[in-house]
């Protein structure tokens, strides 16, 4: 793959948009590729592929027969670099992988893309365990989905326990148990380490839980069938109902799908549905002749685009780092059909069909999608429209020129210090923007423990130095920090030592406190109830207010803070169970997994391992001396 990267070179003043493209199209070759539009600022504007290089960048340069977004895009343009490719699919497969990294303003984006859960049934174990998995498939074993969602994983995975008895402990669990555990009692474990079961009778419960998975049910069942009616035969009542129970777990599976799979045996069903410029994408997954869910997805797009070429560019993005399935179903047929399914099949080394249809059981399924993409839509536009409602209304009442578009809550979460953590969580007019949530883990040795005000530098500090040396870094219009004037106080602070003047940037910062009062003994006390209507807003140069009890403005304010909560405490527990399960070992130079269990099962603990002298080390299988003397450097101060 050739790199081909030119800078203008123009003698004079520098060129612009459509004469800047043609001074380009002069030195293109007529090959493959992707182009990148560049804006003033660096930023990409646009990335696209072509069969023809030239040809296509030369359409960008002819001054009529655009649409408004291509010519603002066009006039937009300062600069271009272009990748030249072997094959229009290599550009295809490349232009996907640019358009999700670097997410241009002028493309199709697939949004809230995420990691699909599969069920993985292990293949590195005498007796394989059966679970949930995310992300990369390294360990070894047999993987099956995705599915659209944790509930669909564990609803099958319940299944699956009832049906086959399979284990869902982990490897060292296992190793460890002495007797049955609670699922061996209530019957989702046929209790393979306890030898229960022999490794030869485990192993035809795991190639049967298998072959369901991969599609196999109506033989699966009448073995158990048959096997239910021998055990009644010979009087084995007892046998007999566990696997009727068994059959019965099976025939749920199959009765309780939402959409009737209509003889698909593997496919993903694609559905778009436009309005009102907005677009939702519904996919379906089918695998093993079962409906394994969905999920609404909502790419950001430009409003004049047609429902087709949403599906062209969101396929093509969705299968970046996905295996396509054999079969893909759409509601409108892609553009560049075929040239996507040459590029999925070269990604998936197998057939991979797109297929629109128009009558059947399959027809079906689309309509069914492509209903559920409508009405995910409409819901989506009606909360878009209570968020922007509530945006306004919160602007009008901080005496804001326009509604915020971005906010950022600002909280914190300690026990008596240890552990602190600061969290920054993201709100917009599309609700709470997750992907840039950010959590601060608080350099403890600054301060005293458990100062609030110290760790609201910190992480202040930290966020806003950061965005003024980004260039192009996302800035907020609405600061909220959660306490009160101390903490603001402090916010201001921070801003004015960074050199951002909050109201010459356009920034609004507020606290948001609990209301002091007086109990009958006329003692102060806060109210730390939630959801009352005892925040007050703290502003600079204003006395603290509150909001009346049913105020819109306040139940949003208290939206954003609770979530602020949430997520701060989140961090701080998920931090400390870290904590609790560290273990000295860790930090010791040259020591991994299979020494560090070694000297475990030699001493016992960690504790016994730091009193050891240098030789009772050594003694250890797979420790040398040098070794040896590093770790008992390591816990006397050596």
């Amino acid at each position: 793959m050739n790199i081909h990267n030119e800078e203008n070179t123009a003698e004079n003043e520098p060129l612009h948009g459509a004469a800047l493209i043609g001074d380009y199209v002069k030195r293109l070759p007529g090959k493959p590729g992707v182009y990148r539009m560049i804006g003033s600022k660096a930023d990409i504007l646009y990335v696209g592929k072509a069969k023809n290089l030239k040809n296509r960048v030369s359409s960008y340069a002819k001054s009529g027969g655009h649409s408004n977004r291509i010519m603002r895009m066009i006039t937009e343009t300062a600069a271009m670099e272009f990748v030249v490719t072997g094959t229009e699919t290599e550009a295809l497969l490349l232009e996907a992988n640019l358009i999700k990294q670097l997410k241009p303003r002028y493309n199709v984006i697939l949004r809230d893309d995420k990691s699909f859960p599969y069920i993985l049934v292990t293949e590195d174990h005498d007796a394989p365990q059966v679970l949930k998995h995310r992300g990369a498939r390294k360990r070894k074993g047999a993987y099956y989905g995705p599915f659209a969602s944790a509930g669909a994983v564990n609803q099958t995975l319940n299944t699956l326990q009832k049906a086959f008895l399979l284990r869902s402990c982990s490897d060292s669990v296992y190793d460890a148990r002495t007797r049955p555990c609670l699922l061996h009692q209530i019957k989702r474990c046929a209790a393979p380490c306890v030898d229960l079961i022999s490794k030869d009778d485990y192993a035809k419960l795991v190639g049967e839980a298998k072959a369901f998975l991969a599609g196999d049910n109506t033989a699966i069942q009448r073995t158990l069938s048959r096997q239910m009616e021998d055990a009644a035969e010979t009087m084995d009542f007892e046998r007999a109902a566990s696997l009727r129970d068994r059959i019965r777990a099976l025939s749920y599976v199959q009765g309780s799908q939402d959409i009737n799979a209509g003889g698909i045996a593997e496919a993903d069903v694609f559905a778009v549905h436009l309005e009102g410029g907005q677009a939702c994408v519904q996919v379906f997954f089918f695998r093993a002749g079962q409906n394994w869910g969905n999920h609404a997805f909502f790419p950001r797009h430009d409003r004049e685009i047609e429902p087709a070429d949403i599906l062209d560019a969101f396929i093509a993005q969705f299968y970046d780092g996905r295996e396509p399935p054999s079969s893909i179903l759409v509601s409108h047929e892609p553009p560049q059909a075929t040239l996507l399914m040459e590029a999925l099949s070269l990604r998936a080394e197998r057939k991979v069909t797109i297929h629109t249809p128009r009558r059947g059981e399959k027809s079906a399924v689309v309509k069914a999608a492509v209903m559920n993409a409508r009405e995910a839509l409409s819901r989506r536009m009606a909360e878009s429209a209570s968020q922007m409602k509530a945006l306004r209304q919160l602007g009008g009442i901080l005496g804001m020129e326009a509604s915020p578009e971005r906010i950022e809550i600002y909280d914190n979460s300690h026990i008596q210090g240890a552990n602190a953590v600061g969290a920054m969580v993201v709100a917009g007019p599309e609700g709470f923007i997750k992907n840039q949530y950010r959590k601060f883990n608080m350099k403890t040795e600054n301060f005293a423990p458990g100062d609030d005000y110290a760790m609201m530098r910190e992480m202040l500090t930290r966020r806003f130095s950061r965005m003024m040396k980004e260039e192009g870094a996302e800035r907020p219009d609405l600061v909220i920090i959660d306490g009160g004037k101390g903490q603001l106080g402090v916010a201001l602070d921070v801003l004015s030592e960074i050199g951002i003047d909050p109201e010459a940037e356009g920034i609004t910062v507020i606290g948001v406190s609990k209301a002091r009062r007086e109990n009958e003994a006329g003692e102060r006390r806060i109210d730390r109830t939630m959801g009352t209507a005892d925040d007050q807003i703290v502003m600079p140069g204003k006395t603290p207010f509150l909001l009346p009890p049913r105020d819109p403005g306040l139940f949003f304010l208290q939206r954003l803070r609770d979530e602020s909560h949430r997520f701060a405490i989140g961090a701080h527990r998920a931090k400390r169970k870290k904590a609790l399960s560290a273990n000295p070992l860790d930090d010791v130079p040259g020591i991994g997994a299979k020494r560090k269990r070694a000297l475990l099962n030699h001493f016992g603990s960690a504790k016994e391992i730091a009193r050891a002298k240098a030789q009772d080390l050594e003694a250890v299988d797979g420790v040398s001396a040098a070794l040896a003397q590093r770790i008992y450097d390591f816990f006397h101060g050596g």
